[in-house]
């Protein structure tokens, strides 16, 4: 399948336009989101592969040397410490290929962010109930 980041409309076939190494590695991190906000939904947004509940939960994405991990800058503040060996910036989080992906990080942040996004979400509504 072509690189055509119009050409996608779910995160399988995203996923299928890269190498065989770099679908393993897409495929782990998809699992591990997965595994820890099974209530997401998966859609594409911003042709990245997103997670969405309650809004956009996590986004990641394949690049020459690195997967990408967008967790939302509270996210990333959140666990500064553990990703201070990563590059990064505001909102992104990049994992080299050369290197095992942290997977049991991936599962916290997303967890972390999970409980951000319901938390919010509470919020709104009884915001709107007290009304």
């Amino acid at each position: 399948m072509e690189r055509n980041p119009s050409s996608y409309s779910t995160i399988d076939e995203y996923i299928a336009t890269f190498p065989e190494d770099i679908q393993k590695k897409l495929g782990e991190v998809r699992a591990t989101i997965k595994s820890a906000a099974p209530e997401a939904t998966e859609k594409i947004s911003y042709q990245m592969p997103t997670f969405f509940l309650y809004g956009n939960l996590v986004h990641f994405a394949a690049f020459k040397n690195h997967i990408g991990l967008y967790p939302a800058p509270s996210g990333i503040e959140a666990f500064k410490h553990e990703l201070s060996q990563y590059e990064g910036s505001k909102g992104t989080i990049k994992f080299p290929l050369d290197k095992p992906l942290p997977l049991d990080l991936i599962s916290k942040i997303t967890k972390y962010r999970v409980a951000e996004n319901l938390k919010r979400a509470e919020t709104k509504s009884s915001k709107k109930k007290g009304k």
